[in-house]
Formats: C-alpha cells, structure tokens, sequence
C-alpha cells in the first residue's frame, strides 16, 4: 500500500492561521507585533528566494518583519553591530541570519553575537546545550519541523529506532537529540559511517539531511518506515528533488514527506513559532538582551 503523505504545505498553511488569530489577540490585549529581523549577505539565488518567502509567511500571519540585504563585502564586524543593535531593540523579537554566508563571515561566531533569546534558529550555543541537557528553550527550527511533522503521523514514537543520515550543527546533530528526547533510538550516520544501508534498513524512522539527489532508495528502507526527507537540490532542469527516491520508496513506507512540499514549509512555520514564542517570554518580563558567550 503506498505511503500517507505528509504534506507540509497544509499543515503549516493550517498553522499559520492559528498564528494569525493569537496575533489579533495580541493586539485586541494592546500588546505589540512581533518583530522579526532576517539579514541576508550577498545575492545567493536561493537564500533570496528563501527570504522572501519568509517575508510573506510574517504578512501573513501580522508580524512585522524587517529585511536587510546586505553586500556580499560587508564586514563581519558590522554584521555584529547591527545584530547588537537588535538585541536591545525591544521591538525585536527574533533575529534570523540567512545561511550561506560569504566566506569571510564565520557562521559561529555571527550566531554567538545572537541574544539566546532571540535565536529564532535555535542554533546558538545557549539554546543547543539546553537541548543537549534535555531542557530546551528554543529548538531548532528543522529539527522542530520535522518533529511536528512526525507526531501528525499520530504514532507512538517512543520506544521507535530512527536513523538519522547527515551530522550537520543546524539539522543532523539536533535532530538526533529531539529524537531521544521522545524515546526513540538513534543512531546518526555521516561521511566516516560503514555499512550506511543496513544503518538504514533497521529504522522505524528515517530522516535524511545530506543534500545528495537521490541517494535513498527502496531497497535500503524498512516496510512500514516513517520516512522524512529534508534534503533539498535543484537538477539541471530547474526542478527540485530530495535525497530520497520519492516515487519507489512511498511504495515501501507508512509515511513520507514530498520534496518540495514536506519540511521547507515547515522549518518555515517554525520560525514563526519561535518569534512569537519569544515575543511571549519579552511581555512576560523575560530578557532578550545579551549574548551568551
């Protein structure tokens, strides 16, 4: 029987409408906007692309979101001064760096200027060491969407084995963690990983974050898998596929996620989850200022 899918498209669209009406509350209450700040450095096709989408997502659901595009020759340092800056800004609520980022800008050391509290991402070093003490503040925002995707499955996952292929800080490392926060078994597969199939074929659930088109196939996924695909490349043709073989391994799994259509929309409404999240700890008298470093 072919997989169920899980389309992220309708349950972030879904999402955003609950978001939309407890932003209405908020200001029937007399309590402001949230606020999100996104920088984008250079003119990376895809990061554009990525950006503007965000922006629509905040029109949508009434949050004031501020862009700044940035030249790919910006300095780091005044990247940090601007992002400071928004740290004492009270009408920011959450800070988003668009990634990739020139090569002469280090990643960590942008994220480290962030206020804990107003990483939207949930990658700085604050928000991901509470995770890794079982007790998260802020999650990162792939990780979440494909958490939030896998309880509409409705299936019990504790108890379940998951593999998750790909070790990155943003995606692989987290998703482990949110995984054995729920019960599962995880085990992580990466570059130096042997035997990745049997890895694979084991798996209750598998969520693959490498970026590689199509390097999952039916033959190394267990029936009945739970199966989510965060990869995401553009062919030669324009279109977008994942790092699963859509069409043969929804013969073969209980669940699947499209590409595109699955978790991008729903990293998506993550972040729309964290800010106003976030614009709830600021009303509630919770700091936003000061990075951790």
């Amino acid at each position: 029987m072919p997989a169920k899918i899980l389309n992220g498209n309708a349950i972030a669209r879904a999402a955003r409408r609950d978001i939309a009406a407890k932003v209405r509350q908020r200001l029937e209450a007399g309590l402001r906007r949230p606020g999100l700040a996104v920088f984008l450095v250079g003119d990376d096709p895809g990061s554009t692309i990525y950006v503007r989408l965000k922006r629509k997502d905040c029109e949508e659901v009434g949050f004031n979101a501020a862009v700044r595009q940035l030249p790919v020759e910006t300095p780091e340092a005044e990247l940090i001064g601007m992002i400071e800056a928004l740290n004492e800004n009270p009408a920011c609520d959450g800070i988003l760096v668009q990634l990739p980022l020139p090569r002469h800008i280090d990643p960590l050391h942008i994220t480290e200027h962030i206020a804990p509290a107003k990483d939207v991402d949930g990658v700085h070093p604050h928000n991901m060491g509470r995770l890794v003490l079982r007790e998260p503040s802020i999650h990162a925002c792939t990780p979440k969407a494909v958490m939030t995707l896998l309880r509409h499955t409705g299936v019990l996952l504790r108890g379940m084995s998951a593999t998750v292929i790909g070790a990155s800080n943003h995606v692989g490392r987290p998703m482990g963690l949110e995984l054995l926060l729920v019960g599962c078994t995880v085990t992580t597969v990466h570059r130096f990983s042997r035997n990745v199939p049997s890895h694979i074929a084991q798996a209750d659930i598998v969520v693959s974050a490498t970026g590689k088109a199509g390097l999952i196939g039916a033959d190394c996924v267990k029936p009945g898998a739970i199966v989510v695909d965060v990869g995401i490349t553009q062919q030669a043709d324009g279109s977008l596929c994942g790092d699963v073989r859509f069409d043969e391994v929804a013969e073969k799994a209980a669940w699947i996620t499209p590409v595109p259509g699955g978790v991008g929309p729903m990293t998506r409404l993550a972040i729309l989850e964290n800010t106003l999240a976030a614009a709830t700890l600021a009303d509630a008298g919770g700091s936003g200022s000061g990075a951790a470093r």
